[in-house]
């Protein structure tokens, strides 16, 4: 049971606040409900260059991780889809260096060529690394482009093309900054040492003069129901054939998210799970099988993806996988089963409520969700899933019309003789 308060500053700002005096540490984390499907189609890639930007200075701190540091703590963020998040850790005596840094970034940031430029070369050299010069790096741009038509879904965080942000000018940026980066459309979680009445004072004291934004209404389109399977293969220079299945799935707040989490539990957490187990382990078809969900707030994916083994065809290990699913959705699954993958998630759960730098992190992402309340009755909903829940989703979800179906076709070296 995570408990907390909860109020707001004029300007918009949501606050929460998480007690624990056992620890001598903080966590300071702020949330901007601003991610990748925010973004307009011909200028992605925008949330995640903002993420560098913030870390390229304002106007009384030219570098964020020397304070910080000075403090005796770290920050970092992150970006996905939905949302970009700032974190601070440090010893609770300095909080107050974490409110410094994160208003004054808020309020005024170094909006200069230089840091623009500087951050471009960061970002541009990401996307290669990761996605042009890695093997399978730019699956994701193959997935989102099959399963997404009209949702913003349909390009990964770190955008599109590189060419979105070499074009970038700084007008684009400060549009950005000042639609998003306000205080109505953010949320501050202090979890660690310290009091609601300490962190009242200081959010008023830091936060309470930045002027609102404009009021953000958010008319993202809903993705029609997907009716044919989708099919793409990529002729690449990566080690192994690799496939890749995506399946649409409920979103975050939908009643169904929590089967559907036990859905790819069952298929593949652990090694008894049934396509590691029957696939890699019995039949030995593949070097490396996994499924997981997105969990994306909008309707995400549950992903299948696997590495053949040596001497097994394409066909045959796409095959292998639609024959486990077909069975799946015909046989029940044995309740001490899906008990053991219910305690598994349970267990996660708990432990990520250990790190008071994770109950800030989650506290804020429930605010953002509409129902911080979830975050204290997501064990007992999990629970309260069902075999036939497994089953029936199964039978809607694990379907062809429902499917992306990526493959990776290793390119041979020609041999020279």
């Amino acid at each position: 049971m995570i408990e907390f308060s909860r109020f707001e500053l004029a300007n918009g700002l949501r606050v929460v606040v998480h007690e624990d005096s056992s620890t001598p540490m903080i966590a300071v984390n702020i949330l901007y409900n601003v991610g990748a499907r925010d973004e307009s189609p011909d200028k992605t890639g925008f949330a995640h260059l903002f993420e560098h930007l913030m870390f390229g200075g304002s106007a009384n701190i030219p570098n964020f991780d020397e304070p910080i540091q000075l403090a005796g703590g770290e920050n970092n963020a992150f970006t996905n889809n939905d949302i970009t998040n700032f974190y601070n850790v440090l010893p609770s005596e300095n909080i107050e260096t974490a409110f410094w840094l994160e208003s004054d970034r808020m309020l005024s940031l170094n909006f200069s060529k230089e840091s623009l430029e500087v951050q471009r070369k960061v970002v541009l050299e990401e996307f290669k690394e990761t996605c042009l010069n890695q093997p399978y790096g730019d699956a994701w741009h193959h997935i989102a482009d099959m399963a997404y038509k009209v949702h913003p879904y349909r390009w990964p965080t770190i955008g599109k093309i590189p060419k979105h942000v070499e074009d970038a000018t700084l007008a684009d940026v400060k549009d950005f900054f000042y639609k998003y980066y306000r205080p109505n459309n953010a949320i501050l979680v202090v979890s660690g040492n310290t009091t609601t009445a300490e962190v009242k004072a200081l959010a008023e004291k830091w936060f309470g003069a930045i002027p609102k934004g404009a009021v953000i209404i958010k008319n993202i389109p809903q993705e029609p129901k997907q009716k044919q399977l989708e099919k793409r293969t990529k002729h690449a220079k990566v080690p192994i054939d690799a496939l890749y299945l995506a399946f649409h799935i409920p979103g975050r707040l939908e009643a169904d998210y929590y089967a559907t989490d036990l859905l790819s539990d069952v298929l593949s957490n652990g090694a008894s799970a049934r396509l590691y187990r029957r696939l890699l382990k019995e039949k030995r078809l593949f070097n490396h099988i996994d499924a997981y969900i997105t969990g994306n707030i909008d309707p995400g994916l549950l992903i299948i993806e696997g590495k053949p083994a040596e001497g097994v065809s394409m066909e045959e290990a796409k095959a292998a996988i639609w024959t486990e699913l077909e069975e799946l959705k015909q046989d029940l699954i044995p309740e001490k089963e899906l008990v053991k993958y219910k305690n598994k998630v349970e267990s996660t759960l708990v432990f990520s409520e250990i790190s008071i730098l994770n109950k800030a992190i989650n506290l804020a992402f429930f605010e953002l969700l509409g129902d911080i309340d979830l975050i204290n009755r997501e064990k007992s909903l999990y629970q309260e899933v069902t075999i036939k829940d497994i089953q029936r989703l199964a039978k809607t979800i694990l379907v062809k019309e429902n499917c992306s179906e990526l493959h990776y076709i290793a390119e041979r070296e020609t041999e020279v003789v």
